[in-house]
């Protein structure tokens, strides 16, 4: 046979024959005196097996192991790892169809967050924010929308991290309308100083009022600086800081100086 029909023999492309033979998991026969490559029968019984290994889901190193056994252990124990795989892929695909079902929810009912997707536990806390806001009598902060992006970020930064304050921030925030108010107040307060210098002097009453607005659990969460000027070089503590206009970054600057020394 030409490498043509063995190739229509097991139902794949000349292409993937050849494949095989550069890596070594199909044998290349000599080529006869005309050019031409002459396959047997065993080649087309080979190809249509590693046809069939291919579709239960095997790597083609996997595929050249299992040939390479003649006892047939080799891809006893594949199939069994195959299965394994097969079955935390299940699983995941599982979770991921609750989660985007309820996404699918939360977008019916209106409430899906601009930010989505997030955490059930963030969107959970992004509708109350956005209930929050609809009470008032303007637009939401401009502040309110940045915090919630910062909330998201890190909520898939640290799916496994040092957390804490973050959970700490949703669970305050999600049970007590209190604190929710005061979130907002601060929101408010930091939107007063975008167009602000440095030295207003509105910086310190607003770093005092987000000192007021953070709660004990929170505060206790937060991994504050020992010591050094807040926010200053790069990494995310400088992106961070760079982000928001001088009298905001002074501000925060100022209130994260305070819940340091209410700390101690």
């Amino acid at each position: 046979m030409r490498i043509g029909e063995l190739a229509g023999l097991a139902g794949i492309t000349t292409r993937a024959v050849r494949h095989y033979h550069r890596i070594g998991l199909l044998p290349e026969p000599p080529r006869q005196a005309n050019g031409y490559r002459e396959y047997a029968l065993r080649d087309a019984v080979e190809l249509a097996r590693i046809r069939r290994l291919t579709e239960l889901g095997l790597s083609l190193d996997e595929v050249r192991d299992v040939l390479a056994d003649d006892a047939g252990k080799e891809l006893a124990e594949v199939l069994t790892e195959l299965d394994a795989d097969l079955a935390r892929q299940e699983e995941s695909i599982r979770r991921r169809r609750v989660r985007l079902a309820e996404l699918l929810r939360q977008a019916e009912g209106g409430r899906l967050p601009d930010e989505s997707p997030v955490t059930p536990e963030l969107a959970g806390l992004f509708a109350d924010m956005t209930r929050a806001s609809a009470r008032l009598p303007g637009p939401e902060p401009a502040m309110a929308a940045k915090e919630r992006q910062l909330m998201a970020l890190l909520d898939t930064a640290s799916p496994g991290g040092d957390r804490g304050w973050l959970d700490a921030m949703v669970r305050s925030l999600s049970a007590d309308p209190e604190a929710m108010r005061r979130a907002y107040e601060v929101y408010a307060r930091l939107d007063e100083l975008a167009e602000a210098a440095e030295d207003d002097p509105r910086v310190e009453p607003t770093a005092r009022a987000i000192v007021d607005s953070v709660p004990e659990e929170v505060a206790r969460a937060l991994a504050l600086p020992e010591r050094g000027e807040v926010g200053e070089g790069g990494g995310f503590a400088g992106a961070f800081f760079a982000d928001f206009a001088p009298a905001q970054a002074a501000a925060v600057r100022r209130a994260v100086e305070l819940l340091r020394e209410r700390a101690r």
